[in-house]
């Protein structure tokens, strides 16, 4: 009994330590959340001023998305900042600059160093092209950077001046897009992998059962990257009056170079510390020595916030939808598409009366093939009550296409990656994995076909008919769809499918895109077609959850999104590794049938 009593009180003081440390870490989250809920109500509504002769920041760590997911509850209480930058808010506040006679120059600032940004050239190119707007008005763009990648000068070399660290560097060696094949890793485990496709070049399925690039996709890639390169080489050259020829040269013989070599080949103007940098444009901007800050200047973020404040409101809307991610079936998660999800959005616009023109921005490499059709089927009967206007981005292929059909117009930049209308079905199975491990399969069953999906086997030739034609029937309705909406013959959208990657440019000599251009384009074209004149405003659509949503649905649990920082080698190889595997997750077609970019395409 003295025992029991001995256990009860322990058991009870234990308890009540516990309820008690509870209490105290309950309490302190529910502090750090009022906390920031307080700070957050506050910064809010601090007026943003923007000094006369500022210099208008661009931080180039800053990724650019079309969508910014929002501050996770651990942004929101450390105060930490994700450095994340939206796209139109971007083009709104340099064009705004433009014309702001209090913003004296624009400087890009790439003194914090390399960090992994994953800005695509498409959307760089929108970016570059406003930047040229603004220098066309006489004012200035500076840039500064220590080691500079292929984005880096992209962007930079809009720049009336560009300095560099002494001990920097310049990467201009090309574009390259290194691809994973498992097939081998798959053949040791003993998971087998079973491929069905329609298309020449449809072949993203080559990355599961190859362990190389197959002719065909060699020859599409070399051609895509060929495009890109070319567009790059043609702005590049442009800014600095350099030949594509030179610039060409450059990346054979030297391809990374140092900062004096930069200077030499006219690559950038001259060396500079940041402090250096910082004393020029101080004095650029008249900021006294008595002055505690460096320069007077305004970031990007915060001048969007003052250029982005509309004065008047309208009753008629363009509404921007952002479609960004891999397609997959069902409601979707974060960084991707989700059939419903999507085709409900465009529902609610075609029944909101508020709403008269939709601009539809994809950027998705495609995915699954009945979740592509069901939004499909929302943008169809959209466009029958209201202008519905395509914008392509980084890359809007395969389903990322086949959604862009039955509108008014598309536009892609002339280094969006488009096309590859093309299916595959893809079929996994773990039989001889499970075998080495002691696992077997039995089954009975009261058909021939009953366990035609099953992971414990490879198919039959039957059943790879089957599949085969389910494929092939995919595939023609693509066709049929995709000759319906663009007005072309069926025969020569057949000639131009195969699964084919096309750049922008090329794409449009095709007839898959109506126009080169960005989603400001886009939208002065959808408020055209619309006949809404300047009285419109504009909506962006889904509306991202502030962070206390998320803790309200998410509390004590849920992944946070953040953009990878800096990493050694072999971690991001590693990552790679996970990234390529990570593909697997979004197969969740019900029929494992998918219409996606012939392979996990990456730009270095």
């Amino acid at each position: 009994m003295r025992q029991f009593l001995k256990q009860a009180l322990a058991s009870t003081v234990g308890s009540l330590l516990s309820l008690t440390l509870f209490s105290a870490i309950s309490l302190t989250l529910f502090t750090a959340v009022i906390g920031a809920i307080i700070h957050s109500a506050t910064t809010s509504n601090e007026l943003i001023s923007v000094p006369e002769k500022s210099i208008l920041t661009i931080d180039l760590s800053q990724s650019i998305v079309d969508l910014d997911p929002g501050k996770t509850l651990q942004e929101a209480i450390s105060g930490d900042v994700t450095h994340v930058t939206e796209l139109k808010s971007v083009l709104n506040a340099i064009d705004a600059a433009s014309k702001d006679k209090r913003i004296l120059a624009i400087y890009l600032d790439g003194s914090s160093g390399k960090q992994v940004n994953s800005t695509g050239f498409a959307t760089l190119k929108e970016v570059r092209t406003a930047l040229e707007r603004f220098r066309a008005t006489g004012k200035k763009i500076i840039a500064y950077n220590i080691d500079m990648d292929k984005r880096d000068y992209y962007l930079s070399s809009v720049a009336n001046e560009i300095f560099i660290n002494p001990m920097g560097s310049v990467d201009i060696n090309g574009f390259r897009s290194e691809t994973m094949f498992f097939k081998n890793a798959f053949d040791k485990y003993g998971v087998g992998v079973e491929v069905v496709r329609v298309g020449k070049y449809k072949s993203f399925g080559e990355t599961w059962s190859l362990d190389k690039f197959s002719p065909a996709a060699r020859q599409e890639t070399q051609q895509l990257l060929n495009n890109l390169w070319g567009e790059f080489k043609t702005s590049v050259g442009t800014s600095r009056q350099l030949t594509p020829e030179s610039i060409q040269k450059i990346a054979d013989d030297r391809g990374m170079l140092t900062a004096a070599q930069s200077i030499k080949s006219k690559l950038v103007d001259r060396t500079a510390y940041s402090d250096e940098i910082l004393a020029k444009l101080k004095k650029m901007s008249g900021a006294d020595e008595e002055d505690k800050i460096s320069f007077r200047k305004i970031s990007i973020d915060d001048y969007a916030e003052v250029a982005n404040k509309v004065e008047k409101t309208s009753s008629r809307k363009i509404a921007v939808l952002y479609a960004q991610g891999s397609i997959v079936n069902g409601e979707g998660g974060a960084g991707q598409i989700g059939g419903d999800s999507l085709a409900r959005q465009l529902r609610e616009l075609r029944l909101d009366k508020d709403i008269k023109a939709v601009v539809l921005r994809v950027n998705s490499p495609g995915g699954s093939a009945l979740a592509s059709d069901i939004i499909q089927r929302e943008v169809r009967l959209l466009h029958k009550e209201k202008p519905v206007v395509i914008s392509m981005g980084d890359v809007a292929a395969s389903g990322g296409y086949w959604i862009s059909t039955y509108s008014n117009k598309i536009f892609a930049e002339s280094n969006t990656i488009t096309g590859s209308i093309g299916v595959i079905g893809i079929n996994f199975n773990y039989q001889k994995l499970a075998n080495k491990n002691g696992i077997t399969w039995d089954v009975v069953k009261t058909s021939k076909l009953a366990d035609g999906n099953t992971i414990a086997r490879p198919r039959t030739p039957q059943e790879l008919a089957i599949s085969q034609q389910m494929v092939n029937d995919i595939y023609d309705d693509f066709l049929n769809k995709v000759s319906e909406s663009r007005k072309l013959p069926k025969q020569k959208v057949a000639e131009i499918a195969q699964g084919r990657v096309w750049s922008g440019v090329d794409a449009k000599k095709v007839g898959l895109v109506d126009a080169i251009g960005g989603l400001n384009d886009a939208i002065e074209y959808a408020a055209q077609v619309a006949k809404l004149d300047k009285d419109w405003e504009l909506e962006e659509y889904p509306v991202v959850e502030g962070w206390e949503e998320k803790l309200i649905k998410h509390f004590g649990g849920g992944k946070e999104v953040r953009l990878l920082q800096s990493q050694d080698p072999l971690t991001t190889e590693l990552l790679k590794v996970k990234s390529e595997l990570s593909i697997l997750k979004t197969f969740n077609d019900p029929h494992g049938v998918y219409v996606r970019l012939p392979f996990n395409f990456k730009l270095d």
